[in-house]
């Protein structure tokens, strides 16, 4: 096997319920939170409200794959950490620094705050490196006919 290679065999049983469990605790918390607001909205939402809400039902449905395929959805995980940590940083860090934090945005910062310390804790993060930075990509053309 090629240094930098590491397959998905060499994640541990261990780690992969890991995975499951941080799969299932993202179908569960915005299960329990988005879908009843999805499915039983009495008013029109506005413009934003309405695309976050769909984006996050979108990441719950995707996260019962995970349960599944905990490895094949890991980009699902890395989007979750990146999402929190730039929401928190871009949106989060002046409102407190301004100390215009409001109870909702600090609900906010709290699941976010969660998201931030679980999430890098349950990633394989050699198995990410091995397959999403050393791992040549796909190719860019097609194969010639003939050719392979």
């Amino acid at each position: 096997m090629k240094r930098g290679s590491l397959t998905k065999s060499e994640v541990s049983t261990f780690r992969l319920y890991l995975l499951r469990a941080m799969y299932l605790l993202i179908v569960v918390g915005l299960g329990s939170e988005i879908w009843p607001g999805i499915i039983h909205h009495a008013k029109a939402w506005d413009l934003m409200h309405g695309v976050a809400s769909s984006l996050l039902a979108a990441i719950s449905v995707l996260a019962a794959l995970g349960i599944r395929y905990p490895l094949r959805m890991l980009p699902l995980l890395l989007f979750e950490l990146l999402w929190k940590a730039i929401w928190l940083l871009a949106i989060a860090l002046p409102l407190w620094s301004a100390n215009q934090l409001d109870a909702d945005t600090m609900e906010t910062v709290k699941a976010c705050l969660m998201g931030i310390v679980l999430v890098p804790i349950v990633i394989p993060w050699p198995y990410v490196l091995a397959q999403y930075v050393k791992k040549p990509g796909d190719r860019w053309k097609g194969v010639a006919a003939g050719s392979g």
